[in-house]
Order: C-alpha cells, then structure tokens, then sequence
C-alpha cells in the first residue's frame, strides 16, 4: 500500500496553515515532517497528534493507495 498526505496539505490550505505552523502546534520533529513531505509512513502517535490539532480523524489526512 502506498500512501498519500494529499488531503492533509489541502485541509492545511483551507484552514490557511503552513507546515510549520502545524509542526510546531502538533510538537512534530523536523524529519518526522519529511516524511510526511515524501509520503512516507510515519507513527500513528504523529497522526494522532496532528488530528488532534486539526480536529479531525486520520481518514480526513491520510489515503491508502493501492500499489499497482
């Protein structure tokens, strides 16, 4: 399974956020943030966080792709 982040950085735009300023509200270290960048996994501890400062659940921020 691949994943994306893509709504993530679209919700990011609507609430009118940078990326860091979701990093320092969450407490989420610089390379975890690359990973998000790269679509990469990252813990469910991080994602949790990050819902939490948005107010949202994972499945608004984060898509399972099938591989093909």
């Amino acid at each position: 399974m691949a994943i994306s982040y893509n709504k993530l950085w679209k919700l990011l735009i609507d609430r009118k956020m940078s990326k860091a300023d979701l990093r320092r509200a969450a407490g989420i270290a610089p390379n975890t943030m690359t990973k998000l960048n790269r679509d990469e996994e990252v813990t469910l501890e991080t994602l949790g966080k990050i819902c939490g400062v948005l107010g949202v659940n994972i499945g608004d921020i984060v898509d399972l792709l099938p591989q093909v």
